[in-house]
């Protein structure tokens, strides 16, 4: 699918005075923003993009700083990971 946006050229001067490719800028802002909300996945993203690996994808997402929103279900398993249990800590305290 190809996909044509109308930029009003005082706007698009000015986009190519700060990017050497404008289209393909839309492109990788767009595939971030779908990554973060959950549209599209690492793997897609690497499609869309034409990666030539994972690593490749990880870096793009990683410089722009895209990472999913973490699930209920993620927060809540993160938060029993990290608990540490009274009778736990009590052992670890005794120990010299």
């Amino acid at each position: 699918m190809n996909l044509t946006l109308n930029i009003p050229d005082p706007l698009l001067r000015r986009l190519e005075a700060v990017c050497d490719d404008v289209p393909r800028a839309v492109l990788e802002g767009f595939a971030a923003e779908a990554y973060r909300t959950g549209t599209l996945s690492r793997a897609e993203v690497g499609l869309l993009l034409a990666h030539e690996s994972t690593w490749e994808t990880e870096d793009f997402l990683s410089t722009q700083a895209a990472w999913p929103a973490p699930t209920f279900d993620e927060l809540a398993e993160d938060l029993s990971a990290h608990r540490v249990r009274p009778a736990a800590r009590r052992s670890r305290a005794a120990t010299p």
